[in-house]
């Protein structure tokens, strides 16, 4: 508000300095005009004294002047219409002395309404000094004109300034308003009530704010509704091997038993306690797929880890009728943990194994594609339904839950393997068909080195 204020005087003053300059402008060409005018009929008398120089300006009705005073070439009066008794005395105003050095003069000055404008101009003959013409005016109506100017200025300047007040005083006390709507949702999100909406309305930057804000409890909700969820889900997974063990060893406790079905029960306590370590440690792998911590990559090729992966899950395999081909000749460099790329490939395949149909195939692929190197795991199993694709990466999802429970799994294996995949710049993609088999297909960035120690060279 005082920006704007220091703005407005400023204007104020610079509109009443402009008015002045265009007065002193018309006036200065105004008075010397005169002057000349003066001065060319003047300069044409052959004998200057008072009473040529009295008959001729009497003749010339547009001087109209208050003062008029014309000297000879060493600054003796020779006329003055305003005060006859002047002739034959020196005349020193500054005006005069300058125009005898064969200039034009013109001052002016405003002082309480009146404009006082005074001009001087050479007389000359053949190009000889014979004198210099002086004239003064007080002109009241014009500067009443100024004053008047200026009055007008400085009240719309005021009028200006109280709309400015007016306005900021609005806005300052709309904007206050706005935001403490911002702060009192700020604090109901605060509180955990992520439905709260920020309802603003409008297209200004606080509304673009309260835009973000609604978004921003969007995501908190779903992470909420998420984070529930997956409670609610490990809860349950883990709540049936807990119970089948707490079942076993009441059974134990209260039942005389004989010692070989005493190792039968120690032995499905055992089976029961294997898989909650199996669950713990894959929601170890997926709390750490998930997080955003960097990796400290380096570019290998996928071709040892598989074969790794195949020779650590071939007895399984075998034991299950199912036989593994691999084709690894398209192996290309990709940048990853070996760790990662293990964990993917063993998820994968450990999958194609355990939901596939006894004397099938798991066809394990590595390849060029492009810019991409493609791993590719298909199976010849029972397919998946169409209706269960879009869900088979979520946290404890079981196409098949009781066939699921039996082969030891627990629903976190795939959405791991896309936590890994994302994390380290992937794409994973699934197709499959019931009856037929399923196919995985991974993407990652293809890094040739070669290449590119070759470019660098």
């Amino acid at each position: 508000m005082t920006v704007t204020f220091g703005v407005l005087l400023f204007l104020n003053i610079y509109c009443s300095q402009t008015s002045q300059q265009i007065f002193y402008q018309s006036k200065e060409a105004s008075m010397i005009e005169k002057c000349q005018l003066a001065a060319s009929e003047l300069s044409s008398l052959e004998v200057i004294n008072r009473e040529n120089v009295s008959e001729t300006i009497s003749g010339m009705e547009s001087l109209r002047v208050t003062r008029l005073i014309v000297t000879d070439q060493a600054g003796q009066a020779i006329y003055d219409s305003w005060a006859p008794n002047t002739a034959g005395k020196y005349v020193l105003f500054p005006e005069v002395v300058e125009a005898l050095g064969c200039n034009d003069v013109f001052t002016w000055r405003y002082h309480d309404g009146v404009m006082h404008s005074q001009a001087a101009v050479p007389m000359m003959y053949y190009g000889t000094l014979t004198g210099c013409v002086y004239m003064m005016e007080y002109d009241a109506q014009q500067g009443s004109l100024i004053r008047s100017l200026q009055a007008n200025i400085l009240t719309i300047t005021v009028v200006l300034e109280l709309v400015v007040i007016l306005f900021s005083l609005f806005f300052a006390r709309a904007f206050s308003t706005r935001m403490r709507r911002i702060m009192a949702s700020m604090r109901i999100i605060q509180e955990g009530d992520y439905t709260h909406k920020v309802n603003l309305g409008g297209h200004d930057e606080l509304s673009i704010l309260g835009s973000e804000i609604n978004d921003l409890t969007d995501r908190l909700q779903t992470s909420e509704a998420k984070r529930r969820q997956f409670v609610s889900d490990a809860s349950h997974e883990l709540k049936t091997p807990l119970a089948s063990i707490k079942l076993l060893t009441d059974s134990i406790l209260q039942n005389e038993m004989d010692q070989p079905t005493v190792m039968e029960f120690v032995e499905d306590i055992g089976k029961e306690a294997d898989r909650l370590n199996r669950m713990s440690q894959k929601l170890l792998s997926l709390s750490k797929a998930e997080s955003q911590e960097e990796n400290e990559s380096e570019i290998i090729r996928m071709a040892p880890t598989a074969e790794r992966v195949v020779r650590m899950l071939t007895g399984i395999a075998e034991k299950s009728q199912i036989r593994i081909e691999t084709d690894l000749s398209g192996d290309c460099p990709v940048l990853i943990q070996e760790d990662d790329l293990y964990q993917i490939i063993f998820n994968l395949v450990e999958n194609g194994i355990k939901y596939n149909t006894p004397g099938g195939t798991l066809t394990l692929t590595l390849q060029r594609d492009e810019d991409n190197a493609m791993l590719k795991v298909t199976d010849t199993g029972v397919g998946i339904p169409t209706e269960s694709i879009g869900h088979i990466f979520e946290r404890f999802y079981r196409v098949d839950k009781a066939r699921s429970r039996k082969s030891g799994g627990s629903g976190l294996g795939l959405s791991i393997v896309r936590g890994i995949v994302e994390r380290n710049n992937g794409t994973i993609l699934v197709e499959s068909a019931l009856g037929q088999g399923t196919t995985f297909t991974v993407y990652f960035p293809a890094f040739d080195t070669e290449e590119t120690e070759e470019s660098a060279t």
